[in-house]
């Protein structure tokens, strides 16, 4: 009976699965991140600082990555998808599965947290669901700017944090370099997170991610913060979908120029010594 019911359900579409593994890598990142900060937020400081925030998005990244990574390629990234299909690594028909899949994952995660958090949340503003201000919560979801922060200077911080995301992941994932190890790679690329977090999350809160942002600023909207999440900060909200494309391309792009394009496969002979292989998952 249970084979049965397992081969009635079992998908066989590639796409399909690939987007519910995005869904499923994207929700598992999003949890841990947000429910972190919610913890720091709601628990005013008595329950994690900004170190404990980066942590989790790091873990969340690294879990994220072994649940999709074997199906999909773990993306968990819209920006980092596009830049797949512009370099022809992924088929452009694959690409609303993927970013289906990330919306999905990352929207249903901010739900998850909503929930989870709801009685912290209705204690903290007292039912007055606010996105600035002493009592603000709409931060806990979706990344603002730092009051000090132009949106120049805002779009300039997610543009370079997300080239260092692209540079790191390039790096770990190098088969023909110095690449990691298999299996170490999900661990390397959350320990990169984190370090991006720890040296660049003071201005912006770090999203270098447009599917980490949107779902989470659209489920807010819907929530009872209501439209002004689309405004703040300067009509911040375009920021964090428009600077992390083009700091995963410019990222890309400094790589294959310093690295990639210099740097092909040696090829074995007996007078050469032989080079390690390294797989990727």
């Amino acid at each position: 009976m249970l084979e049965k019911i397992q081969k009635a359900i079992t998908i066989r579409s590639s796409t399909i699965r690939e987007l519910l593994a995005e869904a499923l890598g994207m929700f598992i990142l999003m949890v841990f991140g947000l429910s972190s900060v919610a913890q720091v937020v709601l628990g005013r400081g008595d329950f994690g600082q900004h170190l404990s925030i980066n942590l989790a998005f790091g873990i969340g990244v690294t879990l994220g990555i072994h649940a999709a990574g074997g199906i999909s390629g773990a993306h968990l990234n819209g920006a980092i998808t596009l830049t797949q299909c512009i370099l022809g690594n992924l088929p452009w028909r694959k690409l609303p599965a993927y970013l289906i899949g990330q919306f999905l994952g990352s929207f249903t995660a901010a739900a998850t947290v909503f929930g989870l958090y709801y009685d912290a949340l209705y204690d903290f503003t007292k039912g007055n669901f606010t996105v600035t201000g002493p009592t603000a919560t709409a931060s806990i979801f979706c990344t603002y700017p730092a009051p000090y922060v132009s949106l120049l200077g805002g779009f300039f911080t997610e543009f370079m944090a997300t080239v260092m995301l692209l540079l790191g992941i390039l790096t770990i994932y190098d088969e023909k370099n110095n690449g990691a190890l298999k299996g170490t790679q999900p661990l390397l690329t959350g320990i990169l997170v984190l370090g991006i977090g720890l040296g660049m999350g003071m201005n912006t809160g770090y999203a270098i991610n447009p599917s980490r942002d949107l779902p989470p600023r659209i489920f807010t909207a819907i929530a009872g913060w209501g439209m002004e999440v689309f405004t703040a900060g300067d009509h911040w909200w375009w920021v964090p979908l428009t600077a992390p494309v083009l700091g995963s391309l410019v990222g890309t792009l400094i790589h294959k120029l310093f690295i990639d394009i210099h740097n092909q496969p040696v090829l074995e002979s007996g007078n050469e010594k032989e080079q390690p292989t390294v797989e990727s998952s």
